[in-house]
C-alpha cells in the first residue's frame, strides 16, 4: 500500500496569516540569530565581574531600556539598571536581579554571590543564523507560525491542499435541511467527512448523495477521478445486492484490498482508479468514522507531504469497566479516561459499542485498542489507549 502513496509536490507561496494548518515546502532557515544580541533575562542591574565586591556601596550610573541601547559613558566600579529585553552593554557580564540587591543613597549593594553569564540571554543561544528552524513535511501550526514570526520570516512555501472528493451512497440517505421522509435517514456520514477533512487542511469536493444504481455511481466515480486526488465514498461496500461499490471499483480500477479484520469497519475498501486513490467507508456511522480516522487519516497526511505526528501515541489504562470482545478482530471501543485515588490512569467504556451510537464520540476522549487475539476485559486489567486527536477533541 505504501507506494501507492505519493506525496504532493505542487507549492505556492503564502503569508504566515494564510499558512495555519498548511505543511512545508521546503526546510525553513533561519535568516538571523534568536536572540540577535545579547540582552537581559530580568529587570536587574547591568554589572562587571571585576567590579564586584558583595556588600559594597556600587553607585547607579544610568538606566537601560529595552529597545534603547546605552550609549552613555560607564565608569568603573559602577552599575547600570536594565530593564528585561534590554541590550547588554560589550563590557557587561553579569545581570544582577533587583531581588538581591539592597538600595542605600549612593547606590547598591550586592548581597548574593554571583557568576559570569547570570541572567544574560546570549545571541544566538536559541537559534543560530543559517540553521534549520523546520523541516519539510512540517503541518504549521500556532506554535511553529510563531517562531517564524519571531525570526522576521514573512511568507514561506507550502504544498498545495489535498483534493479530496467525497460521496455518500444509498437509496435510504437523505441530505439535511429537509423533513426525513419515512424509510429515511440523515446522511451524517459525509457530514462528518467534510469536517474531518476540513481539519486535516484538505480541499473537499463535495459530489453529493448518490443512490444505488451503477450507472450514477460509475457517473460519480469518474467525476471525483477527473478533479480529486482521492476518492472517498461511504456505503455500498459489503456484499448485499444493492452494494455495488467493490464492483464498479473493479471495472474503473484497481482493488488493492477489502474487508479488514477490524471492528468496527470490516468491510473497508481501498483501491486505484486511473488518476485518484479510492478508500471505500462502511455505511453505519459509526464505522465509516472509526475507519476514516485509523485507516484513512494516516494515508492523507501522508499524501499531504506530512511526515511527523502521523501515527498517534498510546499508553496503558486500567479497565474499569467488563469490556464485550471476542478473539479474531482488532477492535477500537470507545472509552473515557479518569485517574484513580492511587494516580494510575484508569478507563471506562461509553457505553453500546454497536456501529450506530455514534454519541460515543461525544462523550470519550479515546479509544480502548484492543488486540486481534485478546478476549473479553474484565475490571482491574490493563488495556492499551488512544487519545482522540484534533479530529474529535473539543
Amino acid at each position: 500500500m505504501q507506494e501507492q502513496l505519493i506525496p504532493v509536490s505542487d507549492y505556492l507561496e503564502l503569508s504566515l496569516f494564510q499558512a495555519l494548518g498548511r505543511i512545508t515546502a521546503q526546510p525553513i532557515f533561519s535568516p538571523s540569530n534568536k536572540p540577535s544580541f545579547d540582552n537581559s533575562a530580568m529587570d536587574g542591574y547591568a554589572v562587571r565581574m571585576n567590579d564586584i565586591t558583595i556588600n559594597r556601596v556600587m553607585p547607579i550610573a544610568g538606566t537601560i531600556f529595552a529597545g534603547i541601547p546605552f550609549t552613555g559613558k560607564w565608569p568603573n566600579g559602577s552599575v547600570l539598571r536594565i530593564m528585561t529585553g534590554a541590550k547588554i552593554p560589550t563590557t557587561c557580564n553579569v545581570v544582577v536581579m533587583q531581588e538581591h540587591i539592597e538600595h542605600c543613597n549612593n547606590g547598591i549593594v550586592i548581597t548574593q554571590p554571583v557568576y559570569v553569564g547570570q541572567n544574560i540571554r546570549r545571541m544566538g543561544e536559541e537559534i543560530k543564523i543559517n540553521s534549520k528552524v523546520l523541516s519539510s513535511g512540517t503541518r504549521l501550526g500556532i506554535a511553529e507560525l510563531s517562531l517564524l514570526a519571531s525570526l522576521g520570516i514573512k511568507k514561506i512555501h507550502v504544498l498545495r491542499k489535498l483534493r479530496v472528493a467525497i460521496l455518500s451512497i444509498g437509496n435510504e440517505l437523505q441530505t439535511l435541511g429537509k423533513s426525513l421522509l419515512e424509510g429515511k435517514i440523515y446522511d451524517i456520514n459525509r457530514f462528518t467527512l467534510m469536517f474531518m477533512l476540513n481539519q486535516l487542511g484538505c480541499e473537499v469536493i463535495d459530489l453529493g448523495i448518490v443512490e444505488d444504481n451503477m450507472q450514477d455511481l460509475c457517473e460519480a466515480f469518474n467525476t471525483g477521478n477527473s478533479v480529486a486526488d482521492v476518492v472517498i465514498t461511504s456505503g455500498g461496500v459489503s456484499v448485499g445486492e444493492m452494494d455495488f461499490t467493490k464492483k464498479i471499483l473493479e471495472n474503473l480500477g484497481t482493488i488493492i484490498l477489502w474487508k479488514l479484520a477490524i471492528k468496527p469497519g470490516k468491510p473497508f475498501l481501498f483501491g486505484q482508479l486511473k488518476n485518484s486513490l479510492f478508500c471505500g467507508l462502511p455505511g453505519n456511522t459509526v464505522s465509516a468514522t472509526v475507519t476514516f480516522y485509523h485507516l484513512v487519516q494516516p494515508m492523507l497526511l501522508r499524501l499531504m507531504g506530512q511526515t511527523d505526528r502521523i501515527y498517534p501515541l498510546r499508553q496503558k489504562a486500567r479497565a474499569i469497566d467488563f469490556l464485550k470482545k471476542s478473539p479474531g478482530r482488532l477492535e477500537f471501543q470507545r472509552g473515557i479516561l479518569s485517574c484513580a485515588k492511587d494516580g494510575v490512569l484508569e478507563v471506562s467504556s461509553t457505553g453500546l459499542q454497536d456501529s450506530h451510537i455514534f454519541s460515543s464520540f461525544v462523550i470519550g476522549d479515546c479509544f480502548i485498542v484492543l488486540e486481534c487475539e485478546r478476549g473479553n476485559v474484565y475490571p482491574g486489567e490493563w488495556v492499551e489507549i488512544e487519545y482522540f486527536n484534533n479530529l474529535f477533541r473539543r
